[in-house]
């Protein structure tokens, strides 16, 4: 008598399970999507431009793109160097001047459709006397850019750490405590302090507008932002901050990305 019964209970649970499964298959739980929208829907950035992401500061994206930081908040408008948003796109590059690019929207707009309108012959020729000196500004832009930039030691240590893209963005040279550091070449500094984290007491010098040189772990700096410095001018002395052992790491920028020190020392 209580084995139907007990069939009976068995059958009505199996039902209940089955149709349980069934349900939670059929309606998978949604995904909640927690980007905000942005990740997709974020446009490509054009060249001379670049988007913050997490953790950036602006020293470091200005030393990343071969450029004072300072200037970059000026182009950009910046305020407050410590106030950046993640997404937010700024400029990396020197805006072109208003006035070129006011005059070549100018010239295409000109549309000759009366006599007044009508271009003089002496306003052709100094149009054209005009593009031909910025073809050879451009130009000789070019040649100085292609040309490279012969540095000095900036330490008479030897050196103990060689660069590595991967790891070492730069060239290590032993010393002592208050050893001299000196400028590679002459330049203007556009960074000296300890805001950039693994660096130390930093100078950044900027030399023309391809070139920057950094010598980090300083314990004394002798230079501040602004400043012109020549070649084998003393900058800084030699020290341990941020760092596990008394050395200079020096590094060379080209457009912000780093090279080989060796390449360009004698």
């Amino acid at each position: 008598m209580n084995f139907p019964r007990l069939l009976i209970v068995t059958l009505a649970i199996s039902t209940v399970v089955f149709q349980s499964g069934c349900a939670t298959r059929s309606a998978p739980a949604p995904v909640v999507d927690r980007s905000g929208g942005k990740g997709a829907s974020l446009e490509p950035v054009q060249a001379g431009f670049y988007r913050i992401k997490r953790g950036d500061t602006l020293l470091r994206i200005a030393l990343d793109h071969g450029q004072s930081h300072r200037d970059i908040a000026e182009w950009n408008n910046i305020a407050d160097m410590n106030q950046i948003e993640v997404d937010q796109v700024i400029r990396v590059v020197p805006p072109r001047s208003a006035k070129a690019m006011t005059s070549k929207v100018e010239v295409k707009q000109e549309k000759p459709s009366a006599a007044k309108d009508v271009v003089k012959p002496s306003d052709k020729m100094k149009d054209e006397k005009l593009a031909k000196n910025e073809t050879k500004v451009e130009k000789s832009n070019d040649v100085a850019s292609d040309a490279g930039i012969k540095l000095s030691w900036p330490s008479k240590g030897n050196v103990v750490d060689r660069f590595d893209e991967g790891k070492n963005k730069g060239i290590d040279i032993s010393g002592k405590s208050g050893d001299p550091i000196q400028a590679a070449a002459d330049g203007k500094v556009v960074y000296a302090g300890n805001s950039l984290r693994g660096y130390g007491n930093l100078v950044i010098v900027k030399h023309d507008n391809t070139y920057l040189t950094a010598y980090a772990h300083n314990k004394t700096l002798l230079v501040k932002e602004g400043d012109s410095v020549k070649k084998a001018q003393k900058i800084a002395e030699m020290g341990n901050t941020d760092a596990d052992q008394v050395k200079l790491h020096f590094e060379v920028r080209k457009h912000g990305k780093p090279v080989d020190p060796m390449s360009y020392l004698p």
